[in-house]
């Protein structure tokens, strides 16, 4: 009989000390999504430091990785997903860090539904990109003088509610008085863009050219790279989706020679809950 309780409590003790074991090993581990592409995944590792959740190694930039990472206090495991799959994944992760167009897309307000947003950065200032020559021709320049004007800036800001930031610098009528309008009459001007917030801007610099019988045809794209690609190739004449850092990587990556033509919005990134509600469970910031 004593041989029995002592087998019995041996097993207790075991099966105790397993389910102790199992509990601290996953105490703590918590799971973020970030962007994949370089740039992006580095900007949302700069948040999370910002917020005193993790450490990057010094000079750590626009590159950095979770590689980078010197101190992670919260044990946090990175799950590395294209940023327009962000808002599919969240819920199967604790948090996600979004891009704001894709979080717009996602019916999701940075505002109000982001447990933290950065701060504006000019750094990352949404630009029209061209092919590097092209900034001076007259489509181009209509273009731009269509983008930088007080019509968009009062779109950005009605549209947006501080999800979409204006920083356009002393705004015009939409017309370019260097531009000779009369002969680019019946021209069409091609431009690839996101979905939103792009194509959505863009739409209003489109109602501005037309004034002067020019047509702006918007391609949409979902993905980061091909915007880059047919404007490179000649196929498209500007893309308006991308910040410096961006595109100034892709440039190196890939041989390409494009450059911002003009800044127009920046779009804060935010830190998302999603099997999380709060900031609780990673310290409470």
């Amino acid at each position: 009989m004593k041989r029995i309780f002592t087998v019995i409590l041996a097993t207790i003790l075991v099966v105790a000390t397993f389910t102790t074991l199992s509990a601290c090993s996953g105490s703590g581990s918590l799971t973020i999504a970030v962007p994949n592409d370089t740039t992006n995944e580095a900007r949302a590792l700069m948040l999370l430091q910002e917020l005193g959740y993790i450490k990057l190694k010094e000079g750590a930039d626009i590159t950095a990785t979770p590689r980078d990472i010197t101190e992670n206090p919260y044990n946090i495991t990175f799950k590395e997903v294209e940023a327009a799959q962000l808002p599919n994944v969240r819920r199967d992760v604790d948090y996600a860090i979004i891009n704001s167009n894709y979080a717009i897309e996602a019916k999701l307000s940075p505002a109000s539904d982001s447990l933290a947003l950065e701060g504006s950065s000019s750094a990352y200032n949404n630009i029209l990109a061209v092919k590097a020559g092209a900034e001076n021709t007259d489509k181009i320049k209509a273009l731009t003088a269509a983008l930088k004007s007080q019509k968009v800036i009062n779109f950005i800001e009605q549209q947006y509610n501080g999800a979409v930031i204006s920083v356009i610098n002393n705004p015009g009528n939409g017309f370019d008085a260097t531009v000779d309008y009369q002969a680019l009459d019946g021209t069409t001007i091609s431009i690839a863009a996101s979905p939103t917030p792009h194509t959505e801007i863009l739409k209003v610099a489109r109602e501005i050219l037309a004034e002067r019988n020019i047509t702006l045809r918007i391609t949409e794209y979902t993905d980061y790279i091909q915007p880059n690609n047919v404007v490179d190739s000649g196929e498209i004449d500007a893309n308006y989706f991308q910040h410096t850092p961006y595109l100034e990587d892709f440039n190196q990556k890939n041989g390409t020679n494009l450059i911002s033509a003009a800044e127009i919005h920046v779009e804060p990134m935010g830190l998302y809950g999603g099997k999380q509600t709060s900031l609780d469970a990673i310290g409470g910031k």
